[in-house]
Parts: structure tokens; C-alpha cells; sequence
């Protein structure tokens, strides 16, 4: 048995009993309801356990089980989801809903290779949800996981790579135990997420899997894990009108592909106006613009773009019909509205600068 094979070996015996003394108190950890988990799971893509908190409670007091979820309608299920981004997410889950009840009773399926047919869960989530709730032995591999993976290993293997990050749940599910399955993901998840950090140095002296680690061994932490360099977003320089008339604001619904798709949006165009031509362009609307109010310059960075924009806020005295004209009170209560452009709507209400 070579030296990284022995260190996959004795991973469970000492990093499970570690996590039982350590785990961080979540409330998604409070059972292994599969619901719970699922939804739990794909909140935390690509968003901080801090964030997700507020919304995963307020998501499961409104929609609490899978026919709840199935039901809901699309507008008020964006608007529980609105601030977390990636909305595709949200709309998988509900497609999910919709197929767990059509075609399997409304019971979430227990063996890993059923419930990775569900829109939305991949590989990941599905390992997640196997071991946590059913106490399969798979292994759910992320970013976390491939960098503890890595400095334990000293391996400097490219983690953005499919075959790397198959190798490395390949070998896991090798090791894993025989009882208590969930445990022991969680426990990968949690060490990267608590001691082996991702960004500055890793608080190897509360590692308790120190005695394992080669990086450790050899001050080679960090310079692991290695990925391949990212290119760089491309940025895009948008025109956002805030367009305000008898207390009321326009919006209108974006195209039903792309990004953001089929989300409410402030009116916006491509390119950097000026006042003059932002005026103009409310003319051109037959919005009626009296009053330039305020210019106001913020950016947006989604995973592979970044909006540079200026946002335009402009009385106007005519609602054409080219937009929908909604109170405020009806959008903060009932209407989704990305990031990207609620952040103009904060500083209209003066809940940002």
C-alpha cells in the first residue's frame, strides 16, 4: 500500500469523530429529511452557509414539503429565492417537485442513480443526498473537498479537471464506511469549509487529520490545490432607468432565454448614456421625463460577465404601455427582482447608498 493509498484509509476513522465534536450547528443538519437536504444543497452552490441561512428557513415556512414546492407559483417561489442569484436554480428545483410527484408519488427517491435524474442535481448534490439521507456510500466531491483531498495527497493534479475530481470520489467511495455514510461526507465538506480554507492559510493546527497531511509535512500548503486559471469576465457597459411616475415604477420581463431569463428587470440598454441621451431615450419611450433626479454608477458580477452600469432615476409624467408600471409596496411584497438591478431600487429607497 503506497503512501496516499494508507492516507485515504485512515481518512474516516479520523476525520468522522472529529465532526461529531465539531460540526457547526445548521438548522439543515437538524434532521435527514431529504427535502430539507436537497433544498439546503443547492442554496449553498455558489453561495456563503452565512447567506443561506435566513432564506433556507423562510423557504421551508412557506414551502415546506415537496407539494408545496410543486404548487407554488413561479413569481412567489423567485421572490423566496430573490438575493441568492442563479435563479435557474430555483426553477429546477420546482421542475424537480413537479416530476417527484408525477412520477415517483411524491416520495424522493433513495438510491443515488435515481435521484441524479433530477433537473437541477448533479453529481454533487446527488452524493449529498445519497450518503446524508439514505446512507449510500458516495462521495459528494466539490471544490472543498478537492483542495483537502490535494494537500492531504500533496497532489498537484489540476482539480478543474473531470478525470481528477472522478479519480478523487472514485478513491473515497473506496474507504468509505460501512454505517454512517453522511457523516463522513459532511465531515470532508466541513474541513474545507472550517480549517482547510480556500483563501489565506489553513488552521492546520485544529486539522485533525494533521498527522495524514503531506502539504503539511512539507510546507507545500500553500501552493495547493492546482486549477487552471479562469479567464477573464468579459464586462459589459449598460444604461439602467429607474422611471418613476404617481408612485409607481416601470419594470418589464426579460426575454425567456439568457441570462437572467424571464425575470423582471429595470428598463436598461446596452452601452454607457449620459443624462442627455438617458432623457432622450425616456422621450423616445413616451415615458414624458421632467426631471432628471439622480445618476448613479454600480457594477454586477455574474459568473462569466461583469456589468459595468450607470442608472438613470427619472420623474416622468406618462406610463406608456411598453412597461409595467407596479407601486413600490407591490414590488418589496410580491415581485422578484435580480441583484443586479434591485440594488437601484435599495438606493431609490433609501436602503443603500
Amino acid at each position: 500500500m503506497n503512501k496516499q493509498e494508507q492516507i485515504y484509509k485512515e481518512l474516516p476513522g479520523l476525520l468522522s469523530p472529529w465532526f461529531l465534536e465539531n460540526a457547526r450547528e445548521l438548522p439543515w443538519r437538524e434532521d435527514r429529511e431529504p427535502y430539507h437536504v436537497w433544498i439546503s444543497e443547492i442554496m449553498l452552490q455558489q453561495t456563503r452557509v452565512e447567506a443561506v441561512r435566513g432564506y433556507y428557513l423562510r423557504f421551508l415556512r412557506e414551502l415546506p414539503d415537496i407539494q408545496a414546492l410543486a404548487e407554488a407559483e413561479e413569481e412567489r417561489l423567485l421572490k423566496l429565492w430573490e438575493g441568492l442569484g442563479y435563479y435557474n436554480r430555483a426553477k429546477n428545483l420546482q421542475k424537480a417537485a413537479k416530476l417527484l410527484i408525477s412520477e415517483y408519488n411524491g416520495v424522493f427517491p433513495s438510491e443515488y442513480s435515481e435521484i441524479l435524474k433530477l433537473p437541477g442535481i448533479g453529481e454533487y448534490t446527488a452524493g449529498a443526498i445519497a450518503s446524508t439521507c439514505f446512507d449510500e456510500p458516495v462521495a459528494a466531491v466539490d471544490g472543498n473537498v478537492l483542495r483537502v483531498i490535494s494537500r492531504l495527497t500533496e497532489s498537484y493534479d489540476d482539480i478543474l479537471k473531470p478525470a481528477v475530481k472522478k479519480s478523487v470520489k472514485q478513491k473515497l467511495e473506496e474507504v468509505y464506511p460501512k454505517t454512517d455514510c453522511g457523516v463522513f461526507t459532511q465531515a470532508l465538506m466541513e474541513l474545507g469549509a472550517t480549517v482547510c480554507l480556500p483563501a489565506g492559510k489553513p488552521k492546520c493546527e485544529l486539522c485533525p487529520v494533521k498527522s495524514l497531511c503531506l502539504a503539511k509535512k512539507h510546507g507545500t500548503q500553500m501552493e495547493l490545490p492546482v486549477k487552471t486559471r479562469k479567464k477573464d469576465r468579459m464586462a459589459e457597459e449598460r444604461t439602467v432607468f429607474v422611471l418613476q411616475c404617481n408612485g409607481r415604477i416601470a419594470l418589464r420581463k426579460r426575454e425567456k432565454k439568457g441570462l437572467l431569463a424571464g425575470m423582471w428587470e429595470l428598463p436598461n440598454l446596452q452601452g454607457k448614456q449620459d443624462a442627455a441621451q438617458a432623457l432622450k431615450t425616456a422621450e423616445l419611450w413616451e415615458c414624458g421625463p421632467e426631471r432628471l433626479c439622480k445618476e448613479v454608477t454600480r457594477s454586477h458580477i455574474f459568473s462569466h460577465i461583469r456589468w459595468d452600469m450607470v442608472c438613470f432615476y427619472i420623474e416622468c409624467k406618462a406610463m406608456p404601455d411598453a412597461f409595467q408600471w407596479i407601486e413600490e409596496p407591490e414590488i418589496d411584497a410580491s415581485i422578484s427582482i435580480p441583484t443586479a438591478f434591485r440594488q437601484f431600487l435599495a438606493i431609490h429607497a433609501g436602503k443603500a447608498d
